[in-house]
């Protein structure tokens, strides 16, 4: 375990190192940020408790939204990329000769990364939304630990699925589409366009089901304190029997990958 705790480690330096692109992240964040804070004040103007949330609590979904969108990698990102890039070019093979488990070293990185991004890019949109809008913060000292316990379990469910879209790469070689795909499915289904509770009918009830809704509509209704009680340990193992279930497909089909390597002669 020292070993993986190192290699977090020195993920979260190596995207320290990257400042400018940390602050053009974070201005970023909260243009896009005030621009949906304004779209969703109109909507709620219209539609009060709008899926059960009032003006406070969706304009708060809004700015976590924009503070997790980069260390959950909602959009992509993060390792996806490198590890598709080292498939493609076969690099893959030198990694699984490592006396390291390669499914293990790169959730590491994640979250490594993943720290990193919320604190380099998640405090200030969230400091700045609250300085500016009227947002509805935990009551209690617990729920901001709850909340990080959530936030922990959606990074590991997102990477995950990247892992398992970025293992595809060794049949289609080429995974940039898949990624394109993933990434879609990701921003409709967590409820970074609109919040899972919007959603009407059989959709709602499927979005909710649906791992990418651990990404941030859990973490987010835990963070609200819409979970509390049994419905707060029934968020947390949502968001866990997702995340052991995805890794679990993951660790298969890196088994079946590393045969494929195997009879290529890598």
């Amino acid at each position: 375990m020292r070993l993986y705790a190192a290699v977090a480690v020195s993920g979260f330096k190596r995207y320290a190192t990257y400042r400018v692109a940390t602050v053009a992240g974070v201005f970023t964040n909260t243009v896009f940020g005030f621009i949906l804070a304004y779209t969703y004040t109109a909507l709620w103007d219209e539609r009060p408790h709008l899926g059960g949330y009032d003006l406070a609590q969706a304009l708060t979904f809004v700015w976590l939204g924009q503070a997790l969108l980069a260390a959950v990698a909602l959009m992509g990102g993060g390792f996806q990329e490198e590890l598709q890039e080292r498939i493609r070019s076969g690099d893959i093979a030198v990694d699984l000769y490592r006396p390291v488990d390669l499914q293990m070293w790169w959730l590491a990185t994640e979250l490594g990364r993943a720290l990193f991004q919320l604190l380099g890019r998640g405090v200030v949109p969230m400091a700045v939304g609250a300085l500016v809008f009227e947002l509805r913060l935990p009551a209690s000292p617990l729920t901001w630990l709850w909340f990080l316990l959530a936030v922990v379990l959606a990074v590991c469910v997102g990477f995950a699925v990247r892992y398992l879209v970025s293992l595809a790469s060794f049949w289609l070689l080429d995974g940039t589409g898949l990624s394109m795909l993933s990434g879609l499915l990701c921003l409709f289904f967590s409820g970074m366009i609109l919040p899972l509770n919007v959603f009407p009918g059989q959709l709602g009830e499927i979005a909710r089901a649906l791992p990418w809704a651990a990404m941030l509509q859990v973490p987010a209704d835990v963070f609200l304190e819409e979970r509390r009680g049994p419905g707060l340990l029934g968020a947390f193992a949502f968001q866990a029997g997702w995340a052991v279930a995805l890794l679990a497909a993951g660790r298969a089909l890196q088994s079946v990958a590393t045969r494929k390597v195997v009879v290529q002669g890598g």
